[in-house]
């Protein structure tokens, strides 16, 4: 199991905006993804904004390719998404999963 996590930091006015665009939109594409597992929203108020921390879990990296492109490491961050935003990640990093209590 691969984890891919994005972090960036929204507006706080548009915060719950980026939320709903994560839920309606995003989670609902990559549902219909055969391999996809799982997704999770992490966030913290800064100073300077809300953070977020956007987790989602994929059986291989070959599957996030069809979610991601063939660049893998490169972010998907739409249009919408980056007006919402302070800053954001321009690159994920994926991480192999070899624990988790879930799978007990």
């Amino acid at each position: 199991m691969i984890e891919r996590h994005w972090t960036g930091i929204a507006r706080k006015e548009r915060a719950n905006e980026y939320i709903a665009h994560l839920r309606n939109d995003t989670f609902e594409e990559i549902k219909k993804i055969n391999g996809f597992i799982s997704a999770s929203i992490l966030k913290r108020n800064l100073s300077e904004g809300v953070e977020f921390l956007v987790v989602t879990k994929w059986k291989t990296l070959e599957v996030i390719k069809q979610f991601a492109g063939e660049e893998v490491e490169t972010a998907v961050v739409p249009k919408l998404v980056q007006d919402i935003m302070i800053k954001y990640d321009k690159n994920v990093r994926h991480y192999e999963v070899n624990f988790t209590t879930d799978e007990d």
